[in-house]
């Protein structure tokens, strides 16, 4: 199958996010669409596969213009997209996630439960992936939900298959399987438009890149032709310097301390520290456990043993409002469901855990918060029309700002970020790093989770590997390599 879209217009109200993108795909490649957060990738996609409907512009496929009234449409003509926020249901099994509005029947009408679970088993297998269909799938991990999506599209049999941050969430194994995967179906003539942020991967698995930038399409050339910071320079509109910046803040004395967390089943006697000034990066596999120390030290999940102590006051948090009353903020890695309030505006986002601040008789001042979140808002580079803007209404790496901007607003002691750049832009995550060294510098502890082995290194004044809920190893700025991380994080001691 063959794609060519020509001149892509889109404006919602007054908000121009394309204007006049020129894109195509060719049977058996895999072509990777980049930009920032913000220049319209997504939208593209979703006027492609009728989420959305063009201002103008015209879409051809096979020689023929084709319009697609919704994505149903689109599947069944081949079209498929893996969207980056995963479209689950968490209360219902795996495999009735996998065949919702596609059960298989016999004849008079009865699902055959048993095909279904062949299909789904063998689907996964492919996958190089195991997983119980039977359990719910509010009970499995990001990356786990993450399989399921890119399952659910290989039994479409799609001939175009849109892959939106397809790895964010996924382990370095569940990429490689991916990999393979894709090269398998590339084999077939089957296409992959593929939308990361990760530059390595982009090196790796394209064939052609396209760059977008304020709603137009830069460039498109050979990946072999062109470099990363080549990429770079297109996507930002000027070059990068210093990925990671040199971080200069004053490590303190101890800030927080962890002694003996234990979460039957989850995690066992998890000791740690991190000082003021300092960023602590905790790395691993997906499953490890990290999240789950993470959720049970800001409350949101409960302990069976161990103390927590904060500038040397021992701690009872029960959940999360007193872990912000103590001066904790977290950053979850799961921005859509719970680090935002989705129909609720930017302002309100932003200083909902600081609304007391704003308050006096119970009468909030409206013209102070606003001063607040426009602050941050310009601070972080949320790309938005305004405050009043839903949360739902912008990009995932720009949703991810708005999360960061309302930790920052209550001026935290101890800061913990889970997976701070998933689906995040390279310019972005440059701003992102910039702002947890300016948060270090005025004595911020901070917590970092990152499956972004580069990430960790490039960040982190010390590093802390989890396997299997325990701490295998703890490594200094100066030791730390990506062999040791991933020596300690499958078990090797």
């Amino acid at each position: 199958m063959e794609v060519k879209m020509t001149g892509i217009k889109k404006s919602f109200d007054s908000n121009s996010v394309l204007r006049g993108v020129d894109f195509d795909i060719r049977a058996g490649e895999v072509h990777a669409l980049m930009g920032e957060n913000g220049a319209g990738k997504s939208t593209l996609m979703n006027i492609l596969t009728g989420l959305h409907k063009a201002d103008a512009g015209e879409i051809v496929i096979d020689g023929k213009q084709q319009l697609f009234a919704n994505p149903k449409e689109a599947e069944d003509y081949g079209v498929s997209f893996i969207h980056q926020e995963m479209n689950t249901w968490p209360e219902m099994t795996v495999l009735e996630n996998l065949f919702i509005g596609k059960e298989i029947k016999n004849k008079i009408g009865l699902i055959q439960t048993k095909k279904m679970k062949e299909l789904a088993n063998q689907t996964f297998s492919d996958l190089g992936v195991q997983l119980d269909l039977d359990k719910d799938v509010k009970d499995l991990s990001v990356g786990q939900q993450q399989m399921i999506e890119i399952a659910k599209s290989l039994m479409t049999n799609a001939q175009v298959i849109i892959m939106d941050e397809p790895t964010a969430a996924l382990t370095e194994r569940e990429i490689d399987v991916l990999f393979k995967t894709i090269h398998t179906l590339t084999e077939k003539n089957v296409s992959i438009i593929y939308i990361s942020h990760r530059m390595e991967e982009i090196f790796k698995i394209s064939d052609r890149i396209t760059v977008m930038r304020d709603g137009v399409s830069i460039d498109t050339t050979m990946t072999k032709e062109t470099t990363n910071d080549g990429v770079v320079r297109k996507m930002v509109g000027r070059d990068l310097e210093d990925y990671y910046p040199t971080k200069h803040s004053k490590i303190g004395e101890v800030a927080f301390e962890a002694k003996g967390l234990t979460q039957k089943d989850r995690f066992k006697d998890i000791t740690f520290n991190v000082k003021s000034g300092e960023i602590v990066g905790f790395s691993g596999l997906m499953g490890a456990g990290r999240t789950e120390i993470m959720r049970s030290i800001f409350g949101m999940d409960p302990l069976d043993e161990g103390e927590m102590i904060l500038e040397g006051k021992k701690l009872t948090i029960k959940n999360p409002s007193a872990a912000i009353k103590e001066g904790i903020g977290f950053l979850t890695e799961n921005r859509k469901e719970e680090g935002l309030v989705l129909d609720y505006s930017l302002r309100d986002n932003i200083s909902l855990p600081s609304i007391d601040g704003f308050s006096k008789y119970g009468i909030i001042d409206t013209k102070a918060e606003s001063d607040f979140s426009t602050m941050l808002m310009k601070r972080l580079n949320v790309k938005a029309v305004d405050e009043f803007d839903p949360a739902s209404s912008l990009s995932g790496g720009n949703q991810q700002k708005v999360v960061l901007a309302k930790w920052i607003g209550i001026g935290s002691k101890v800061l913990i970020l889970d997976e701070p750049t998933r689906g995040v832009d390279v310019g972005a995550k440059r701003e992102i790093y910039q702002l947890m060294n300016e948060l270090a510098d005025r004595g911020v502890a901070i917590i970092m989770v990152s499956s972004d082995l580069p990430e960790i290194l490039g960040v982190s004044d010390r590093v802390i590997v989890v396997h299997e809920g325990n701490i295998a190893g703890e490594l200094s700025k100066q030791e730390a390599t990506e062999e040791k991380i991933m020596k300690f994080a499958t078990g090797g001691y």
